[in-house]
Formats: structure tokens, sequence, C-alpha cells
């Protein structure tokens, strides 16, 4: 069973347990989602809507049953899980809000004397901190057998509050559930963009840790520089100029991003595209652009990043966190400083190799992003002591 966000709640987390639940039923377990009536109130979710206008997906066990601020709810659920009384329950973390609700339901599991409960933790403390996370978080996890992360710095916040208990990190699988590669010129035409750009890509909630800002004044450096001259094959070419194609929805003032782009001046070397991305659009972002650009202030994981693997486009990343450690500097991607001056100069370096230099190196690397892995990984620590 998998306690987590999933249809017809949207965003990187619901994707994700659905695409584990298929992984545990190809070989052969049966399985089930448990997931939220009521995710977050209305007003403190930042974005435009919390649900999804997609069809159902087929073929999996859903039952949306969670109200995370009802407590008398957490108390049927944990009663109704407990007599249920699965082998193993997986139970996502990502904001410690949810900390209560998630840690009496497993409280009220454990009774039955039989379920073992592992935590995928996407995050153990948040980007932005908040009165009471540490006590909702110490709330949580003291249920919880095991624990799997996937990235150092959520292991080094896990053991500030649990020293023994079994925990493994894994690399991020990647997003293989959003389809196929489809070529650069097709997806351009169904986003309506040039065939002669070079694009550069931000995807994902607009939120201040991820550093959109610094990225739009990097643009600004490049859209100073003089159109550039590249030697290629005995031919002196002057390359278009960079643009930035910016795919996501706010989930936090966009006036403060109006107001920066109208101050840089950089308005023609944006392509904006601020409301929601839908699955099935999703891949036609990653194969639109030239390269994916992750310009984060901090970082745990990011989902963002096997999603790009599976489409086959380098990365520039910054410095923090998880992120130099999931590409090869100068292989896969490149590593940029979290700071604009350093982003322009990565850029500018990424486009005088050019895109085919990276791609031996990406697909290679592709290799060990892998769904089997995780879930060998959960199974081996649920049975560990």
């Amino acid at each position: 069973m998998i306690i987590g966000p999933a249809y017809p709640l949207r965003g990187g987390l619901r994707s994700f347990n659905e695409r584990l639940a298929r992984e545990f039923m190809k070989q052969g377990y049966k399985v089930c989602i448990y997931s939220f009536s009521l995710q977050y109130p209305g007003f403190l979710f930042p974005g435009a809507t919390q649900y999804t206008t997609e069809p159902a997906p087929a073929g999996l066990d859903i039952h949306t049953r969670i109200n995370s601020m009802n407590p008398f709810n957490w108390l049927f659920v944990g009663r109704e899980l407990k007599k249920t009384g699965p082998d193993l329950v997986i139970v996502r973390y990502w904001l410690p809000l949810l900390g209560p609700c998630l840690g009496t339901i497993l409280r009220i599991i454990k009774k039955n004397g039989h379920t073992r409960i592992v935590c995928l933790a996407d995050n153990i403390l948040p980007h932005e901190k908040r009165f009471g996370d540490r006590w909702f978080t110490r709330y949580f996890i003291k249920p919880v057998d095991a624990f799997i992360t996937m990235s150092e710095k959520v292991m080094q916040d896990l053991r500030l509050f649990t020293k023994h208990k079994p925990a493994r990190q894994v690399v991020h699988p990647l997003y293989d559930n959003f389809g196929d590669i489809i070529s650069q010129e097709e997806a351009r035409k169904k986003l309506h963009i040039e065939t002669g750009s070079r694009i550069i890509l931000f995807f994902g909630f607009i939120r201040k840790y991820k550093g959109l800002d610094i990225l739009l004044e990097a643009m600004k450096l490049l859209k100073d520089v003089p159109l550039q001259e590249v030697q290629q094959d005995d031919k002196l070419l002057r390359l278009p100029r960079i643009k930035l194609l910016v795919a996501g929805e706010y989930y936090e003032d966009k006036k403060v991003y109006d107001d920066l782009i109208a101050r840089l001046g950089i308005e023609e070397s944006l392509i904006l595209h601020t409301d929601f991305i839908p699955d099935n659009e999703v891949r036609n972002y990653l194969c639109a652009a030239d390269v994916l650009v992750q310009p984060y202030r901090s970082a745990t994981q990011s989902g963002v990043t096997p999603l790009a693997y599976h489409f086959e486009l380098p990365m520039i990343v910054t410095n923090v966190g998880s992120l130099p450690s999931l590409i090869t500097d100068g292989r896969s991607g490149l590593v940029a400083e979290p700071n604009a001056a350093s982003l322009a100069e990565r850029i500018t370096t990424y486009f005088e190799k050019g895109r085919e230099y990276f791609l031996p190196g990406l697909r290679d690397e592709k290799k060990r992003f892998s769904w089997t892995k995780l879930t060998e990984t959960i199974l081996e620590v649920a049975n560990s002591k």
C-alpha cells in the first residue's frame, strides 16, 4: 500500500506514486494507493487548483480517503487500514504540515502488530521553514520502521531525528511515464515555437528556492553579448540568440517576476508558459529545448532531473544540494554556481560545445535511474531490523 498523492490530485508526487505502484504491480504485488480528499486547505495552496482535469489512470486501485485537516478522518482511515492489515505501507513525506495527519494514521496501523511502514522521504525539513516543522516531523517519524531518501541532504536531516532506524539512499528513478521522445521540430510545432532559436528550459513550479530570478539575471547578461561565432565543419557560424522557455505555474507572487523582467528589459528573450503543465504536454517542453537549466538556490533531490534524463536533455545545474551528484560535470551536463554570471558562462560554454557533445555521457548515466532498484531497496529496508 502507498499513502500519498494520486489522481485526481496533480503534480510530481502524484506521478511518482502512480509509477511506483505500476512497478510493484509489474513484479506481481497487489498494490493500492490511499490518497487525499483534501491535501491542503485552499488558503495554503499557492497554485490555481490542486486537481487535474485529465482522465483517471487506468488499472490503478486509488482510494481518495485522507483529509489532512480533519483529526476525526485520521482516526477513521487509521482504523480502516489497521483492519485491512497490509504487509507493507510506503508513505510519502515531503511537508511537516502533514506530520500530524500521517503520524496519527500510522500509529493506528501499527497496532495491528503486522504491518511494516517505510517512509519515502522527499524532505524531512522543508525549503521554506515554518513554525512547528520539527515537532510535526518528530511526531511523524516515531511510528515509521525504516526510511528511503533520494539525497544526502535529506539523509542528514533524517539523522537529526533518528540515529538508528534503518535508512537507505537511492537515486530518484526516471520519470518514464510521460511518453517517448519526439523530435525537436515536432515538439516546437506543438508549442508554437520557432525552430531556429536556441532554447533553454526552466521547468516546474516557480518558487524562490528554485532561482528563476537568478536565471533571468543571467538572461540579461546573455542578451548583452553579441551573437556568437562558432567554428563548425570548416564554417564560421553565427548562432541565433538564446531564448528562455519558462514552463511552470507560479507558486509565489507573479508580480515580483514581472517587475524583474521589465527592469532587465528581457521580454523578447522569454517564452512564458506559466500555467500548470498537464502530464500529456510534459514531453513537448523537454523535447523542444536544447538544454534544461536548474538555477536552484537550495535543493534536496529534484524530480526534474530524472525527467530530463528520460528525454535525453542535457542539464546545467547549480552547485547546491544533491544536484551536482546527479550529473557528471562536462559529461552529461554542466555545473554552475548559483549566481547569474556563472550561469551565463556555463550556458555559453554549453552552446559552444553543442548538445551532441553531451549525449553519449548522458545516455550512459541514464542507466542508473532504475525503478527496479528503488523497489528492491524498499523491500530490503522493510525487512531490516
